[in-house]
């Protein structure tokens, strides 16, 4: 196996600023008599005693009452559904709405946006807005359990809809309006939505871009609706059918947040798996485990402080967009962007960073990609010095990647790279500011998160790929799946493979120092001879390739079980031909960097690789078709960037 390279990229240095870690600690030691030699003391510490860990975490972060038991003794290692905090009572809309160390004419939330004007909206201001939502939602007939949907782009509007609909003790979903309309019906009628916020169109760049009919379309196959409120958004487009109200009238009554405590476990919002390749899962995350895991990770991993102002690259159809929001519960202001952030160029974004003062920059790493190919250097185009970390996430980014983007910041720009999920809506594993950041490498698991690599046979294993397993609770696994009553489908999904122990479906790989790398879907991998890759490690060698632009490997079977092809299908950059100089050197680097078991049987030219709408490759989609399948059967074209994509592949099926 190709061992991920490691050179250090930052390390923690004298004079930087006191972390919240830091003050974690102090308190631990201050008033509960625990200290640690260093970081790896506390990190074994918080996993050994998770229970602990996550009890006193409540009680710093100064959730409602203090001293309640995280888990009975006998749950205490019960992964599959434990009670979590029996009896206690919180509100994930009570912490956001507390924003401390701000006052109440700090910016709480910064948007920016190709449709409108840039705006802001201050604490004062964003309290009021929830007041006057929370107003027109109970008029609407929303209570407790009710959900709420939402067909709105990042913009500070969608944060005060979730926390207003989570004050009210109903549950939050939302869509990003690029979704087409089928896949947000096959969400969408999973949850029975008793109200919709929509837009009606948007600009992207310099296209406008409607919605109305989509949005009558979606809506008129939602039999539950009551209301559909439409927020104007994209100047002159038409009135949308069957539209119950605007969102000027949704929030024209003034009121002060109503928080409504609700038990540990009680649903705060769905989230939805790809959908890529069946009817999504709806992932059901409840208001206490969510608050204790986005405080814990944005301030112990991301280092997220009151003053911060973070920004993540995503939509409202992304996990990310729901950890990032919470930034608000530890005092920091939220940027959202509803940008084309390659127009006019690859530096709007950068622009925006710029302008908001943003510390906590995120993006994925084919944003990283595009700037680096366009010769797009940050720090000599804008002011990039208030960026204190450089997050990157949603595939694996190559080591070069990840240190050009920070040198292209700054001097000392602390790279956060972490991989996790949709399913915990946060990480696993990742950086922290209190480690030494590597290329290639992620420092650890996360503090609380009993994490490990499997072997088929549920062996643990170190130096070796296997399995990424959890073998602890984690407060923020989902409740469980929407409409799920037996809880089959949760069952099947995680913890048929190992009895008790959550089966993510990634790969990974520990080494003896607790360090990590992970290498793609499990579903998805490059298996030759008993010799298995991850498609990552791939992806990190071609990407770096002069004259690919993008790349995909698919392992395929021409016949069940007689062995398979490796195909590997290359979009070629401008003027590039697939001659034998390029073929050449990447079979040289294929052949000595990975494994010469490894080299393709096949290297095709495509004019671009399948993604679904967080920009993840579609290597099981492609797979499946090229071992006869339909596209139609493989993938929903609505949960994809560009569906189009898919066709190509029926001319290179390996069997018919």
């Amino acid at each position: 196996m190709h061992q991920a390279p490691s050179e250090v990229l930052w390390t923690p240095a004298d004079g930087r600023r006191s972390t919240s870690l830091d003050g974690f600690l102090a308190w631990l030691a201050e008033g509960h008599g625990l200290s640690f030699d260093d970081y790896d003391a506390f990190l074994a510490w918080s996993i050994d005693r998770h229970d602990t860990f996550w009890s006193l975490l409540w009680d710093w972060g100064g959730l409602p009452g203090s001293g309640h038991v995280a888990l009975r003794p006998e749950q205490r290692d019960q992964v599959f559904k434990p009670a979590w905090f029996p009896g206690a009572e919180l509100s994930y809309a009570e912490w956001m709405l507390a924003m401390p160390g701000r006052a109440d004419d700090d910016l709480a939330l910064l948007g920016y946006s190709d449709s409108r004007p840039d705006s802001t909206l201050t604490v004062a201001g964003l309290r009021d807005l929830v007041g006057r939502i929370q107003e027109g939602l109970r008029a609407a007939g929303v209570g407790r359990g009710d959900r709420v949907a939402a067909y709105v782009p990042n913009i500070p509007e969608t944060v005060a809809l979730l926390v207003a609909t989570a004050g009210l003790g109903a549950v939050f979903t939302s869509c990003a309006p690029e979704f087409g309309v089928q896949s947000v019906i096959d969400r969408w009628r999973q949850v029975e939505p008793k109200v919709v916020v929509a837009i009606d169109g948007y600009r992207y760049g310099t296209k406008d871009v409607s919605r109305h009919e989509e949005v009558a379309s979606i809506v008129a196959s939602l039999p539950t609706v009551e209301q559909l409120v439409v927020l104007p958004y994209l100047a002159g487009a038409p009135a949308i059918e069957g539209a119950s109200g605007t969102w000027a009238e949704l929030t024209a009554t003034p009121a002060a947040p109503t928080i409504e405590r609700v038990p540990f476990d009680h649903p705060l919002y769905i989230l939805f798996s790809s959908g890529t390749t069946g009817l999504p899962k709806a992932i059901v995350h409840g208001h206490g485990g969510i608050t204790l895991e986005h405080l814990k990770s944005l301030a112990f991993a991301h280092d997220v402080q009151p003053g911060d102002r973070i920004f993540w690259q995503t939509t409202t159809g992304w996990m990310m967009w729901n950890l990032v929001v919470s930034g608000l519960g530890l005092g920091a202001a939220v940027v959202t962007t509803d940008i084309n952030p390659t127009s006019p160029d690859v530096g709007a974004l950068w622009r925006i960073a710029d302008h908001a003062g943003i510390t906590h920059f995120g993006t994925s790493p084919g944003f990283l990609q595009l700037c680096r190919r366009a010769g797009f250097v940050p720090r000599d185009e804008v002011d990039t010095s208030a960026i204190l970390q450089l997050g990157v996430t949603g595939t694996a980014c190559p080591g070069d990647l990840a240190a050009w983007g920070c040198a292209s910041i700054s001097d000392d720009v602390r790279l956060m790279s972490g991989s996790g999920g949709t399913d915990i809506c946060s990480g696993f594993v990742g950086d922290s500011p209190s480690q030494d950041v590597r290329t290639g490498r992620m420092a650890s698991a996360y503090p609380g998160v009993a994490v490990a690599a499997y072997a088929a046979d549920g062996t643990p294993l170190v130096g070796e790929q296997g399995e990424l397993v959890i073998t602890r609770p984690m407060p923020s696994m989902p409740i469980g799946f929407w409409g799920d009553v037996d809880d089959a489908r949760y069952r099947a999904a995680y913890f048929e493979d190992f009895p008790g122990v959550w089966r993510h479906g990634d790969w990974i790989t520990f080494w003896e120092d607790g360090s990590c790398a992970i290498y793609g879907r499990s579903d998805a991998t490059l298996n030759r001879d008993g010799v298995r890759l991850g498609t990552a490690e791939f992806y990190e060698l071609l990407d770096t390739m002069p004259g690919v632009d993008d790349a995909l490997v698919v392992h395929a079977e021409p016949s069940p079980g007689e062995g398979g092809k490796l195909l590997l299908f290359l979009v070629l950059g401008d003027g590039q031909a697939l001659d034998d100089d390029l073929l050449g050197r990447i079979r040289g680097a294929i052949k000595s960097q990975l494994s010469p078991r490894h080299l393709p049987d096949e290297v095709l030219a495509i004019r671009d690789v399948p993604r679904n709408l967080t920009g993840k490759r579609l290597e099981v989609p492609v797979k499946k078709i090229l071992e006869g399948a339909a596209v139609a059967d493989v993938a929903t074209p609505g949960a994809m960037q560009n569906p189009d994509s898919l066709d190509q592949f029926t001319a290179f099926a390996v069997r018919s």
